[in-house]
């Protein structure tokens, strides 16, 4: 099936295209035996947070193995900050990774398993114990740091394995699902965190089959499935290139006929639906759309409780171009 976005026309990775790129991927394919990993990736990532997003076994997981410079490509090329990740060592220590899975050394404590992947990415002996605490102190470890990892709560272990990524000091961080088995109160400042590291300039990866997960950090996005990043840029932008379906606005308001009979004349509304609490309306041209119901709002003084789009979330586009992938009738 010929792919619904044109990945051309699509912003690469984030909106800040001066910057140098941190990846670039071509024709990157890896596969095991006969079991395929991911296929053909043509990416670049200049900066920020990109959301990786896609179901469980899409190449999520190879793919980022493939960034932290653990496994060789099969064929292709993978550069990450202009180097081979996998034999520049110089490079490596830029990266900050965090597996979806970890086998920690249980019998340390917080504070010694962290210092001593520290040491491992190269931070000086003497410097490690101070930059693992630093590190733990940003995760909310501090008063934990002392405890045997073996007792901690899923919770507890992701915010210990995000300390360890991030006590080198790194430029680039993968983080492989890392929000999964938190609570919401230790997802949120999890979330913060993330932020505050790529205000403070680290390029940010971060992998989730969660699509609200990656919401809450930014609107860049990679979608991946079967091995194939099939859309790439910010989801309003993907979106907007999605022209094949009309756009949905839904309205609830006190007088629903009068909006729709005001609505129902236009070229570009595909579809009219009243419903309970107000109407659901699919139009070609979105922006016109909500320009014209701004000016019958006013023109009728009705009242709106809520204005809303069940197309402007990742879930509508992750629905759309995993369901074209397929080959399904969107």
């Amino acid at each position: 099936m010929t792919p619904v976005v044109d990945r051309t026309a699509v912003p690469s990775g984030t909106a800040d295209s001066g910057r140098p790129p941190v990846v670039v991927a071509t024709g990157l394919s890896k596969w095991y035996g006969h079991v395929l990993g991911v296929s053909d990736i043509a990416w670049t990532v200049r900066g920020g947070i990109i959301g990786l997003l896609g179901p469980n076994g899409a190449g999520k997981s190879t793919l980022i193995k493939l960034m932290a410079g653990l496994i060789r490509p099969s064929r292709g090329q993978l550069r990450i900050h202009g180097q081979d990740p996998f034999a520049d060592r110089d490079v490596r220590r830029r990266i900050g990774y965090a597996p979806e899975h970890e086998s920690a050394w249980d019998e340390l404590t917080a504070l010694e398993l962290v210092t001593a992947m520290a040491e491992l990415a190269g931070v000086a002996r003497p410097a490690a114990e101070p930059a693992a605490k630093d590190a733990l102190a940003q995760m909310g470890m501090t008063d934990a740091m002392h405890r045997r990892v073996k007792g901690f709560s899923k919770g507890m272990r992701q915010r210990t394995k995000l300390a360890t990524a991030i006590a080198h000091r790194p430029d680039f961080l993968l983080l492989d699902e890392p929000l999964t088995g938190v609570d919401p109160i230790a997802r949120a400042e999890i979330v913060a965190r993330i932020r505050e590291l790529a205000v403070g300039g680290a390029t940010v990866v971060v992998s989730s089959h969660v699509l609200y997960e990656i919401e809450a950090l930014t609107s860049e996005i990679a979608v991946i499935y079967r091995g194939q990043v099939l859309a790439e840029g910010n989801v309003y932008e993907i979106r907007r290139l999605i022209d094949r379906h009309p756009h949905r606005i839904r309205i609830e308001c006190d007088r629903p006929r009068i909006l729709a009979a005001a609505l129902a004349a236009a070229e570009h509304v595909a579809r009219i639906e009243i419903t309970d609490h107000g109407l659901l309306v699919e139009t070609r041209e979105p922006d016109r759309c909500y320009d014209e119901l701004a000016a019958t709002v006013l023109e009728h003084s009705l009242v709106v409780s809520t204005l809303s789009s069940p197309d402007n979330n990742l879930s509508a586009v992750f629905d759309y171009l995993t369901a074209s992938a397929r080959g399904d009738a969107p």
